[in-house]
């Protein structure tokens, strides 16, 4: 079993590359005309079809589900996910309806072509100088105020084995100042399928990742007193949901 994902593994993820990056290609003139012309709501209908065609060409099927029943996000609001794996940024326009950012690393503007969505829409930040997050926490404020909503993955980083990290207060106290509502997300085995880590030891391989996308938290009235108690309900549901894959 493991020489067969020793070999396999490898060459699923070659071809999820491939199917990532042709499609990107054939897409940017149009990404770039719409990034260049502030037309954000197409470039975020260009990114949900990027989307469908990775999953399509990768044999990913992901399922999204609902804590209650299923809702148009609210505009604007912050939505909040545990990172389980780059899949998570690609799976986010299958239950986002409207224009949202998201806040990546800074080593994303070094990248050709791509680093455009950084320098026209998204917000890049280098969490270890505090001048970048504090710049990063004011141009999401500014996005808000667009009506953009914004995504952000409180642990800062991904976790390779799905296990949720603890969360930094930034989401929490962007929400609470611009009294948007936060949505919690819970990717549940998106690692499965994508995994961080060694290029021969990561996971890759097709299949079925399921996400929960949890009711809106209301932040109306909410002060930065109620941080911690909205930090901690957001974190409660996302592992109780992890809790609940791992039962089946």
């Amino acid at each position: 079993m493991k020489l067969f994902r020793y070999i396999f593994s490898p060459l699923w993820k070659i071809w999820f590359v491939l199917w990532f990056t042709v499609p990107f290609l054939l897409l940017f003139p149009l990404f770039y005309l719409a990034l260049r012309t502030k037309k954000f709501d197409l470039v975020f209908k260009l990114k949900r079809v990027w989307a469908r065609v990775i999953c399509f060409g990768s044999f990913l099927y992901p399922v999204v589900s609902y804590q209650s029943k299923k809702y148009s996000l609210p505009r604007p609001c912050v939505i909040v996910s545990n990172h389980t794996s780059y899949l998570d940024i690609i799976f986010t326009p299958f239950y986002v309806d409207h224009v949202a950012v998201w806040i990546g690393k800074y080593e994303l503007l070094k990248i050709p072509l791509f680093r455009y969505f950084f320098v026209y829409l998204d917000i890049p930040v280098n969490r270890k100088k505090n001048t970048d997050a504090h710049k990063a926490f004011t141009d999401s404020g500014k996005k808000i105020d667009a009506h953009i909503s914004v995504v952000i993955y409180p642990e800062g980083t991904i976790s390779e084995s799905g296990r949720l990290k603890l969360f930094k207060n930034g989401a929490f106290k962007l929400a609470i100042e611009k009294q948007v509502p936060i949505v919690p997300v819970a990717n549940l085995n998106n690692w499965h399928f994508l995994q961080n880590g060694g290029f021969f030891k990561s996971n890759g391989r097709p299949g079925i990742p399921q996400i929960v996308v949890g009711d809106p938290i209301s932040t109306q009235g909410m002060t930065e007193k109620n941080i911690t108690e909205l930090k901690e309900k957001v974190y409660t549901f996302i592992q109780e949901e992890l809790y609940k894959f791992m039962e089946k």
